[in-house]
C-alpha cells in the first residue's frame, strides 16, 4: 500500500505523475529526452542502461517495465537482457556497452567512483563524449526515479503480462505523461 493517497490500480511512476501532474509532466519529458530522443546510443541500449541501474537499485517496478521496453526494442531478446542483469561482462553485447554499463553501475553506487580509467576504457571501445554523458545522466536519473517509486511504496504489479504491455507502449510511443481522469 502506497504511503500517500494514489489512484487505485495505477502502478509505479504513473501513479505519482497523476498525483502531481505538474512534476509528472516534467519527469516524463526527461525520460523522453533521455530514452527516446536523439542520441548516438540506440533506444534499446538506453533502456538497457535504465534497466541495469534499476536492477542494481532493486526497484522491481522500474526494472520490469524498462526490461520490457528494452525487450520490445531488442525484438524480444529477453535472454540477452537477462544475461545483462546477471553477468553483463559475459552478455552478448558490445564491449562499448559493457564499458558504459560499468560506468552506470558506478554512478548507481556512488558517482565519485567513476574514474579516468573507466572513461578511457569506454573511449578505447568506441564511446564518445555524448555516449558517456548520456550514460551518466540516465544512471543518475534512474537512481532518482527508483527512489521516488520505492520511497512512496507505489503499486508494483506481479503480473508479467502487464509489464509486457507497458514495455510495448513505451517502446512504441515513448514517454507520455498520463492524463488525470475527470
Amino acid at each position: 500500500m502506497a504511503y500517500i493517497n494514489l489512484e487505485k490500480d495505477v502502478p509505479g511512476i504513473r501513479s505519482l505523475a497523476l498525483f502531481r501532474p505538474d512534476t509528472g509532466k516534467e519527469l516524463y519529458k526527461l525520460a523522453q529526452v533521455l530514452l527516446r530522443d536523439d542520441s548516438p546510443l540506440s533506444q534499446g541500449e538506453r533502456e538497457l542502461i535504465a534497466t541495469f541501474v534499476s536492477s542494481k537499485n532493486e526497484c522491481t517496478f522500474c526494472t520490469q517495465s524498462h526490461a520490457a521496453a528494452a525487450g520490445y526494442l531488442f525484438h524480444n531478446d529477453t535472454q540477452m537482457i537477462d544475461l545483462v542483469l546477471t553477468d553483463y561482462q559475459n552478455a552478448p553485447i558490445s564491449e562499448k556497452l559493457k564499458c558504459l554499463l560499468s560506468i552506470a553501475g558506478k554512478v548507481q553506487q556512488d558517482a565519485r567512483l567513476v574514474g579516468d580509467e573507466d572513461v578511457a576504457n569506454a573511449r578505447k571501445h568506441g564511446a564518445n563524449d555524448r555516449d558517456i554523458h548520456d550514460t551518466v545522466l540516465i544512471a543518475a536519473t534512474f537512481c532518482m526515479f527508483n527512489r521516488y517509486v520505492d520511497g512512496l511504496a507505489t503499486m508494483t504489479p506481479a503480473d508479467p503480462v502487464l509489464y509486457g504491455q507497458m514495455g510495448a507502449r513505451m517502446g512504441e510511443f515513448g514517454y507520455i505523461a498520463p492524463s488525470p481522469t475527470i
